[in-house]
């Protein structure tokens, strides 16, 4: 048995308690902007995901007009800072609804460091950072996707193994429905299968 939902006939908070439910777990793009004026500001968004490899565009979705939509569409420029287990309060902290011009660096006591290419300040305890330059936005409903050419990125040595960024060393973490956020928990392992040595369905071999 299954249960029909009919986004038609549905609040849109209704369904977007649904949808956050379901399209998990959801990566964390902890980005960090820099107003006009200066003012820095950081946040999560869990609309987040690769959009283009050559070259490498990122994008995350802003849900409504938030400061870090502003920030970008005035600037051009942000940062996706990787959101580690090790700083969990430090990223709900910055989700709070601050007043337009206060910089979440520092009313979340969240440490900071200069960007090599962008102005915008980079997430010092963060063991990855993608310094962006915006290449479009585009606006769905109540949302704005954004898509940032990836310009620099930075790496902690501590989570390389063999100059690969290893997982178990990055802990990163998820959002998924509700208040609930995600770990990495158990890692799986598998192969690609090539045409040339396709067995049958998994089930049957």
């Amino acid at each position: 048995m299954r249960t029909d939902f009919d986004p038609a006939a549905m609040s849109r908070n209704e369904f977007y308690r649904l949808l956050t439910a379901t399209v998990v777990p959801r990566p964390i793009a902890w980005v960090s902007t820099t107003s006009a004026d200066g003012t820095h500001n950081l946040a999560p968004h869990s609309f987040f995901t690769i959009a283009s490899v050559a070259p490498p565009v990122v994008q995350f979705t802003s849900v409504g007009r938030k400061d870090t939509l502003r920030n970008v569409e005035a600037t051009g420029q942000f940062v996706v800072n990787l959101a580690p287990e090790v700083l969990f309060e430090q990223i709900n902290d910055t989700g709070t609804d601050f007043p337009h011009g206060v910089s979440e660096f520092e009313a979340a006591g969240v440490g900071s460091e200069p960007s090599l290419r962008v102005k915008p300040l980079r997430v010092a305890g963060s063991p990855v950072a993608l310094e962006c330059e915006v290449h479009t936005t585009l606006g769905i409903g109540d949302a704005t996707v954004v898509f940032g050419r990836v310009v620099h990125a930075v790496v902690s040595q501590d989570v390389l193994v063999d100059g690969h960024p290893e997982i178990s060393r990055m802990k990163p973490l998820s959002r998924l429905g509700k208040d609930e956020w995600g770990t990495v928990g158990d890692v799986r392992e598998i192969s690609r299968i090539r045409h040339a040595d396709w067995q049958g369905p998994a089930g049957d071999r």
